[in-house]
């Protein structure tokens, strides 16, 4: 019997995986810090595993869940973060048996770093926005005068070790020269590493997803962000399969070829209102809106899993376009920042209206599936107690 441990398991995307190998039957240990996990609750689940947090004690993690996994039997893992991810190419030699199917150490992090992926995309010619690189204060006074606002502060990557510790690098927006300087003095992962200025693209967020089999692509599928959160730029809540764009899958390919990319990964685009797509950031790992990809026929985690245990995959040739797929929890959020923010202007009872409509034609719910409803009330349950927590706190 192959078994697959998928880690992350609160991940919404280790949910998916674990609905797409379970549903298959596939024997899927879902794992994670907690007990009780959003995968570990899926009728598709076989069990569940719990291991020290990867962000706190990486040496503790590494050392508990090599064991767990050895004695479990376990023939595939599938790391779901970059955290988790990173840490298990490091240390590949202490899961001996067991297949990790992703590329090499170095390949993962050049993609990862959002600093040497653009330095990467200006030599391979891939379109990038306009970009200041500050390595130092100098830098900075330097490039001053050159900054165009509003502005992006981009981190040096989405991970940040620092000190035995992972530090959480978020994406920042700047409107004037102060601001900046202020970001840049009180948060450790602009004043303590390189990182990035760049111009604002105005426009709409297309990614291509790609499975890849030692540097030869195999799958590909695209989708558009029609709504995410936070609303300025984030995670998607609502997203929407769209035709490949050739100019984007060639751009995607010149990437992850060069790099001899194994396994899958998500090339985020900024596409501008002149049809310009321009590279934001490469997920070498599995994405949070990775039910849509299935559900529109593209099963990267059974595509993988038939990759990791050498099995042929051949290349299918459409899926369907035009279903959206929407997270719902995530997309109450939006709404509650939007109106909060003041960005909902005349829309609020339209918006709300978008928002509570259930059951709309060509959409799928990430977390809500008829036949495997567990995981949504576990995420809703989540959700209230976190609701509490925040107004208890206040």
């Amino acid at each position: 019997m192959v078994t697959v441990l998928v880690l992350d398991a609160n991940q919404r995307s280790a949910l998916a995986a674990t609905r797409s190998l379970g549903g298959r039957g596939i024997h899927v240990i879902a794992a994670d810090e907690t007990r009780e996990t959003l995968a570990g609750s899926s009728r598709y689940c076989s069990e569940t595993m719990q291991y020290p947090s990867p962000t706190l004690n990486d040496e503790l993690f590494i050392e508990q869940l090599s064991r767990k996994a050895a004695a479990n039997r376990v023939s595939v893992i599938f790391p779901m973060t970059e955290v988790t991810t990173r840490l298990l190419l490091m240390h590949r030699e202490q899961f001996k048996g067991m297949i990790i199917p992703f590329s090499t150490l170095e390949a993962f992090e050049l993609l990862s770093s959002k600093w040497r992926l653009h330095k990467l995309a200006e030599e391979l010619n891939v379109p990038i926005p306009f970009t200041v690189f500050v390595e130092s204060k100098k830098d900075l006074e330097r490039a001053s005068a050159s900054i165009k606002f509003p502005a992006v502060l981009k981190p040096y990557g989405s991970k940040i070790h620092s000190d035995g510790k992972w530090l959480g690098a978020t994406v920042r927006y700047v409107n004037s020269l102060e601001e900046l300087y202020l970001i840049v003095k009180e948060d450790p992962c602009f004043n303590e590493h390189p990182f990035m200025i760049q111009e604002k693209i105005e426009g709409i967020g297309e990614g291509v997803f790609a499975l890849y089999d030692r540097g030869r692509p195999v799958q590909f599928f695209a989708h558009r962000r029609l709504r995410e959160k936070p609303p300025t730029g984030g995670v998607s809540v609502l997203c929407e399969s769209i035709a490949l764009n050739p100019r984007m899958q060639e751009l995607a390919c010149t990437i992850l070829t060069h790099v001899r990319w194994h396994g899958i990964a998500m090339v985020e685009f900024k596409v501008s209102a002149d049809g310009m797509p321009y590279l934001m950031e490469v997920n070498a790992r599995f994405w949070g809106s990775l039910h849509l990809a299935i559900q529109a026929g593209v099963d990267f985690p059974y595509l993988l899993y038939k990759l990791a245990i050498g099995d042929q995959v051949e290349e299918l040739r459409s899926y369907r376009i035009g279903l959206r797929n929407r997270w719902v929890l995530g997309d109450l959020d939006n709404l509650y920042i939007s109106w909060k923010e003041g960005l909902l202007h005349q829309e609020v009872w339209a918006s709300i209206l978008r928002r509570v409509r259930v059951l709309e034609k060509d959409t799928c719910y990430e977390t809500c599936m008829w036949d495997d409803l567990s995981p949504f009330w576990f995420e809703v349950r989540k959700y209230v107690r976190e609701v509490r927590g925040s107004d208890s706190s206040a």
